[in-house]
């Protein structure tokens, strides 16, 4: 039957695609006996080939997985946002002060001139201070009349100092960046500032939760940032730890924000070890270390590596809480030291000997030099490791169970109900 004419372009299309057919799906080498040509096997070698990665850069890693693989192989963070890596490794990386526009460069025109202005006013309050204090302390008043006058400089200069950078574009994009110089007095103000706006809000949130003041002292203003983990574990504030994750001493990370080196006392004491014959709680010291340096640039502490003839008096001891007792709070307090001599590790190791019953008070009345300025707190409850801790450390009685005593319903049940009708 001939096709009609509205299935006659059908037909031919159907004719021209089984001509064609070789060349749209070309055959597949599936069984045979003969050898492969060598333009086939190069084309399949082409194929299969792909390109190589890009490596890895912290200013250009874009996703997840290669933060990860820069972490694990490189052993380095990114560097910014990944909005802002992403944009650099699509840019033409101009630099960041020679960016194209027009308002951005007049902008750090006016502030170099601000700058200038304050440099100069820098040069002339260096001036003063050296003239007032080559002037004998008789003509300005006294010794306490020239100190405080030349506190009061010093603080202006500081001030100048930081108000001469703080605008400063470049400068808050290295800050950014993470490479900042904190022997400068304008990356320790930054620091401060960004830390002081969430991460110390946090802390003293915690610090009062777990009702840290007044149990322990009576007041706390924290200004330095004291960081918490355990081998690669970072613990945020008040985190309960495993207790054989905590079987090894802590790493600290200390970063104060104001300039010079100093000694400072680390402490760890428990303030919630059960004391039942007085049906109440008692203190244990599980480290204290003393005389340890700290600046603003040399800010990590691992506790295993102090030295045990120049800084430890009591080594560290693993955090555990006893089956039925209630979650034990593991304080970790820095305590900064007068800094005008160091202290004597025999006269400590005399009356600092047990770890039963340490108070942190006393610590701070027979050594007036000490001042807090760091915490940080962590918990610890009974778990399934912690039996195998407690007999590792040497300590007795992770056989015990603390069971509390259950109070009654009816509190006049054994009371004459005459009197209360």
């Amino acid at each position: 039957m001939p096709p009609t004419s509205l299935a006659r372009p059908l037909c031919g299309c159907m004719k021209e695609l089984g001509r064609n057919r070789n060349a749209l799906f070309p055959l597949k080498r599936t069984f045979a006996s003969t050898r492969a040509r060598k333009d086939e096997a190069s084309l399949q070698t082409t194929a299969s080939e792909s390109p190589p990665p890009m490596p890895l850069d912290p200013n250009t890693v874009s996703t997840r997985r290669e933060e990860r693989l820069l972490l694990y192989q490189k052993r380095m963070h990114p560097i910014g946002s990944r909005r802002r890596r992403a944009a650099i490794q699509s840019s033409d990386n101009v630099p960041f002060e020679q960016m194209p526009y027009q308002c951005f460069q007049e902008a750090r025109k006016v502030l170099a001139e601000d700058r200038e202005e304050k440099l100069a006013q820098i040069a002339q309050m260096r001036k003063r201070i050296s003239h007032w204090q080559s002037k004998p302390a008789a003509e300005q008043g006294g010794d306490a009349a020239k100190k405080g006058r030349l506190v009061r400089m010093q603080k202006y200069l500081e001030e100048l100092k930081i108000l001469a950078d703080v605008n400063d574009p470049v400068i808050k994009k290295r800050f950014e960046d993470g490479m900042g110089d904190m022997n400068r007095p304008i990356y320790r103000y930054l620091a401060d500032k960004k830390w002081r706006q969430y991460n110390r809000l946090l802390l003293m949130q915690r610090v009062s939760q777990y009702h840290i003041v007044p149990d322990l002292l009576p007041h706390l203003d924290p200004t330095a940032s004291v960081s918490l983990g355990f081998g690669r574990r970072k613990v945020q504030p008040g985190e309960f730890v495993d207790s054989r994750v905590s079987e090894i001493p802590a790493r600290l990370n200390v970063q104060v924000y104001d300039k010079g080196e100093r000694p400072v006392t680390i402490v760890v004491v428990d303030p919630d070890v059960p004391d039942v014959k007085n049906d109440s709680f008692t203190s244990r010291c599980h480290f204290l270390a003393v005389n340890v340096p700290i600046s603003p640039t040399l800010t990590s502490v691992p506790l295993a590596r102090l030295s045990k003839d120049s800084h430890i008096i009591q080594p560290w001891l693993p955090p555990y809480a006893q089956r039925g007792s209630p979650y034990h709070r593991l304080v970790v307090f820095i305590l900064q030291q007068d800094g005008t001599q160091p202290l004597d590790l025999a006269q400590l190791r005399q009356y600092q000997s047990r770890r039963e019953g340490w108070k942190l008070k006393g610590l701070l009345t027979k050594n007036n030099g000490l001042r807090p300025i760091g915490v940080n707190i962590f918990r610890t409850v009974w778990d399934e490791g912690t039996d195998g801790v407690m007999k590792r450390a040497g300590v007795e009685g992770a056989e015990i169970e603390y069971i509390r005593k259950k109070p009654e319903k009816n509190v006049y049940k054994k009371k004459d109900g005459a009197r209360y009708r």
